[in-house]
């Protein structure tokens, strides 16, 4: 039987009368690359801060990584990485104190952060820039570290939000290939992304349109279902019956 990394059942968040995430159920395997999709104010972000333990659910349960998001947050984030569009990276400050930083935040020891900074910057080959301050190095780049920081504690869970966001395709499909070598070391891929090209390349992928999902199977069954050749296509079928705005 596999082993689940995540298990949400009927999920919901509410702001007053209004529910941004409206009772979803679904799970995620370890190892799965899961992308998780919808049109601005589906309610996207707001099931990813609960499944990351920031936002407290209004009802339903959820358990990331072996722990419950109410009742264990803090142990929801140590077992968990996270990378947004925004990087998450500090500027001014060079590649070396980024992964130093983080490696310390994540409780790592200084042997510990030294060898994942060799084996860090030798995978990324980025060697040549270990003292460059990250504002000095290319979007790509930045994009490439920003993915293996949120990984240098070996999270059991990786959640990546628009992590692609204004680079290059030939710089998309590079990071692509670092979330399948994580994946096949049996980290748990959970991103979304607005690039249906990259939808593609998950195992399963949810659509949610106000704060409800409303599919949730692999790329090619989600194209045969709607008799569709495109996952933009699946997408726009879908997020079209969308009544909200943004969220």
């Amino acid at each position: 039987m596999e082993k689940l990394a995540i298990k949400v059942k009927n999920l919901t968040k509410s702001f007053g009368h209004f529910k941004a995430v409206d009772n979803i159920s679904f799970e995620v395997k370890e190892g799965e690359i899961f992308g998780f999709l919808g049109a601005n104010g589906a309610g996207k972000s707001t099931a990813m801060r609960m499944l990351c333990g920031l936002s407290t659910p209004s009802s339903g349960t959820a358990e990331v990584a072996g722990f419950d998001v109410r009742k264990k947050p803090e142990k929801v984030k140590q077992r968990i990485g996270y990378m947004s569009q925004r990087f998450s990276l500090y500027e001014d400050l060079t590649v070396r104190e980024n992964i130093t930083l983080y490696g310390g935040i994540y409780g790592l020891t200084k042997a510990k952060i030294e060898e994942e900074t060799k084996r860090m910057t030798t995978q990324l080959k980025m060697e040549d820039l270990l003292d460059h301050l990250v504002m000095d190095i290319p979007l790509g780049w930045k994009q490439k570290l920003a993915f293996s920081v949120a990984l240098i504690h070996h999270p059991s869970v990786v959640f990546l939000d628009e992590p692609t966001g204004g680079v290059d395709p030939k710089t998309r499909r590079q990071f692509w290939e670092l979330i399948y070598e994580a994946a096949h070391q049996g980290t748990t891929i959970f991103v979304t992304t607005h690039y249906m090209d990259e939808a593609s390349y998950c195992d399963r992928i949810s659509m949610m349109v106000d704060g409800e999902i409303k599919a949730l199977d692999t790329p090619k069954a989600l194209k045969k279902r709607m008799g569709v050749e495109t996952m933009d296509e699946v997408f726009r079928m879908l997020a079209r019956k969308a009544k909200r705005g943004d969220d």
